[in-house]
């Protein structure tokens, strides 16, 4: 079994919710997460704050971020336990954050020792 890190993408980060929006979106991620956990197959996560945030670029260029210098932004990630992308896939598919136009959620196995990415 591997290891998949699903990462929250945001189409628009400077968009914000009112705060009863983000109430019923944490319940669903919850919810969500909890269904990934009652399989046994979460093993952790966490969400990304937009404050404090800078973005260090080539030659030691340091800005305010990520938010300016993109339009996308990470909202946060979690990793999973699967037998396969496909199966990340399918947990992923059941995302909140996929309720926002324009958001993805991206999949991606993560590097063990196996000699892939040395």
């Amino acid at each position: 079994m591997e290891e998949y890190m699903l990462i929250f993408r945001h189409e628009d980060g400077k968009k914000v919710a009112s705060p009863e929006q983000i109430q019923v979106w944490m319940k669903q991620t919850m919810d969500w997460i909890g269904g990934i956990a009652a399989q046994n197959k979460f093993s952790g996560g966490n969400g990304l704050s937009f404050e404090g945030a800078k973005v260090v670029g080539h030659n030691g260029v340091v800005t305010n971020g990520p938010f300016g210098e993109i339009k996308e932004t990470i909202g946060g990630y979690i990793i999973v336990k699967a037998d396969s992308v496909d199966e990340a896939v399918e947990f992923a598919k059941g995302s909140p954050v996929l309720q926002g136009e324009g958001n993805t959620m991206e999949v991606r196995r993560i590097a063990k020792d196996d000699g892939v990415h040395k």
